[in-house]
């Protein structure tokens, strides 16, 4: 019985170094938010946040960088004080960058995240309405999140 050949493979090379890229942009972010602490109130080369310069309140991304920080350091508390909503979707990024790079890697296939779009755009909104509301308002329990621009 001769075996049928299917068309050739190629190796997934384009998956590989774009796996190798977001590994590398990850640790180019982190090697950054290490040597420059968000969290010690001086000027960081890329300047103070331009939506709290504008605005004065938090915003939609405030917080992520020293979110980060405290990450890296394994604080998880101080990491939710500072961005809840972003640490939330963490673990959710780090399981589809996983999927993709053992795929990308090793042809395994993890079990797919089976989220609705609702989800996302729930997620999305929740983002919105903690990050530019939320976290602005003056009284317990939001005003744990306010963190006054550092910078």
């Amino acid at each position: 019985m001769a075996m049928v050949a299917g068309p050739p493979r190629t190796p997934p090379t384009a998956a590989r170094w774009g796996s190798l890229g977001v590994l590398g942009l990850v640790g180019a972010a982190a090697a950054f938010v290490v040597r420059f602490n968000p969290t010690d109130r001086l000027a960081d080369p890329t300047g103070p946040c331009l939506w709290h310069a504008a605005t004065g309140i938090n915003g939609p991304t405030c917080g992520g960088t020293r979110m980060f920080y405290y990450l890296l350091h394994g604080d998880v508390v101080q990491a939710a004080r500072h961005h809840l909503v972003a640490l939330v979707g963490v673990p959710f990024a780090l399981y589809a960058f996983v999927a993709w790079a053992t795929k990308a890697w090793f042809g395994w296939s993890l079990p797919p995240l089976r989220l609705g779009r609702w989800v996302y755009i729930s997620y999305a909104l929740v983002w919105l309405l903690y990050a530019v509301v939320l976290r602005n308002l003056p009284w317990a329990p939001f005003s744990w999140f306010d963190v006054p621009n550092l910078t």
